[in-house]
């Protein structure tokens, strides 16, 4: 007990400390006129108080995965209270903040356009493609897995096509319309309720009759996997996540004040934290152990199962309400984002306004043409790779930060750090994993960190023979 409210207490410091220290870095100006107000548009661009815009930032970030991650990252055993904490506080805080105020201060944009402005057009264009193959994976597998759910519910009446029509053209509207139409009045609902659900668990925790267990450094888990780097890939929403960045633009264009920036993007992070943090504890305390999860993960039915028995015992008919609302609609609400954020990002690519009813339908039309089409194809093992591509993803975003930071003789190294540890862990699972290179686990382990050491001299080398002022200068009067 005494790891989880320890850990608890360091998550809540950290926004306090460190996410002002990385504020205060970064020189969040109140002054300065944010995209929200100088580039409103009715649709895209329009201020919104940071209270609603913090619930929307947490709600697209989250979903289902500060939960589902956290009960299969539980599997290791406490060790992961570590993960969560620490990487909540020093890579996937920072990772937020910086995708969100490097867009804000580049108009809105979306984050493969801030990695070009960063570090080149050659990175620019792979990330374009890399961004959007993964948000149109996002997307229709979150488009998927709640029509199949649904479809259970409904047996005889209404199948899975049915369900996926409905949802797709839900998705269709909420991409479609102005940010404030749908987005900004039922994510604030559906954010707060996940968060109910989390803090009604949590309190469970304390207050019931559970034994949750103090933090070990030893590997529990069942299937006796490494560590190092699966862990640190398995419980991504809720430590760090590149697909994090792809959604920090749509509140970037909604931000009012600079100063707003920690609360909304730092701060959805660290809630984050805390929702994964309750949902590892939850899972290997319920169950006693890692065995008894292992065992109940696969007579449940995976996460969705264990999600139901631990609130609907929990919580009662509360529990199990919020549990549905939870597994249906926030996969939802993470897809349809997602799909919001395919548009942004093609609007960028082709210069392409979107205050025009005409050119959105010129860009949402075939968007979802492709979902459609691709939600009839088995994802099984597509899926595996996005859990290396989002770590791939939030790697080259602190990169970029970093390198933001160097040009203007900021301390880099709030970024650079985790990024060099993210370089490390993205390498060493995509040579070991078996959608990877398959090779030997030590072999792995020795080419990732490596590649990690190599990628931070190449980037020390980078900053240490380049002067930034005349380009800052000159990019900052324009």
């Amino acid at each position: 007990m005494a790891s989880f409210l320890i850990s608890l207490a360091v998550l809540i410091i950290g926004y306090f400390t460190y996410g002002k220290i990385v504020d205060r870095i970064f020189d969040s100006q109140p002054e300065r006129e944010t995209p929200a107000i100088s580039m409103e548009d009715g649709v895209d661009y329009m201020a919104m108080d940071w209270k609603k815009a913090f619930l929307i930032q947490f709600l697209n970030i989250a979903g289902l995965g500060p939960i589902f991650g956290a009960i299969a990252g539980a599997l290791w055993g406490p060790s992961a209270f570590l993960w969560i904490v620490f990487g909540t506080i020093f890579a996937g805080g920072v990772h937020d903040y910086l995708s969100g105020m490097l867009s804000i201060r580049s108009g809105g944009a979306s984050i493969s356009e801030v990695i070009g402005e960063n570090l080149g057009g050659t990175i620019r264009q792979i990330m374009r493609v890399f961004s959007i193959v993964l948000l149109v994976l996002v997307g229709t597998v979150f488009m998927t897995g709640p029509a199949m759910l649904l479809a259970n519910l409904t047996p005889g009446f209404m199948g899975v096509n049915i369900w996926l029509v409905i949802i797709l053209g839900y998705y269709f509207i909420a991409t479609f319309l102005p940010v404030d139409k749908i987005i900004g009045k039922l994510y604030p609902i559906f954010g707060l309720a996940l968060l109910i659900m989390a803090l009604g668990v949590g309190g469970g925790l304390i207050f019931g009759d559970y034994n949750i267990p103090n933090i070990a450094l030893n590997n529990l888990h069942p299937g006796e996997l490494p560590m190092w780097p699966l862990l640190f890939v398995t419980i991504a929403c809720g430590a760090i996540s590149g697909f994090h960045s792809t959604q920090s633009p749509i509140m970037a264009r909604c931000t009012t004040n600079e100063k707003e920036g920690r609360k909304i993007f730092y701060g959805a992070m660290v809630a984050e934290g805390i929702v994964a943090l309750i949902w590892a504890a939850a899972a290997m305390t319920f169950f006693q152990g890692t065995g008894g999860l292992n065992e109940a993960l696969a007579t449940l039915g995976g996460p969705a199962g264990v999600v139901h028995e631990i609130t609907g015992t929990m919580m009662g008919v509360v529990g199990g309400v919020l549990a549905m609302l939870g597994v249906i609609a926030a996969p939802i609400t993470s897809g349809d984002t997602a799909f919001r954020s395919v548009r942004l990002t093609l609007s960028d690519i082709f210069g392409l306004e979107q205050k025009s009813i005409k050119n959105r339908l010129l860009l949402a039309i075939p968007i979802f043409i492709v979902g459609g089409a691709l939600s009839q194809i088995n994802f099984d093992a597509l899926w595996r790779y996005f859990a290396w591509s989002n770590q791939t993803v939030a790697m080259v975003v602190l990169w970029a930060g970093a390198m933001w930071l160097a040009k203007r003789g900021k301390n880099h190294w709030i970024a650079s750090i985790p990024a060099f540890f993210m370089t490390g862990v993205s390498s060493t699972y995509i040579l070991y994993a078996p959608e990877g290179f398959q090779l030997p686990y030590s072999f792995s382990v020795t080419a990732g960190i490596i590649i990690a050491v190599v990628t931070m001299g190449i980037y020390i080398k980078k900053i240490s023979s380049t002067h930034f002022e005349e380009e800052i200068m000159i990019k900052e009067a324009v």
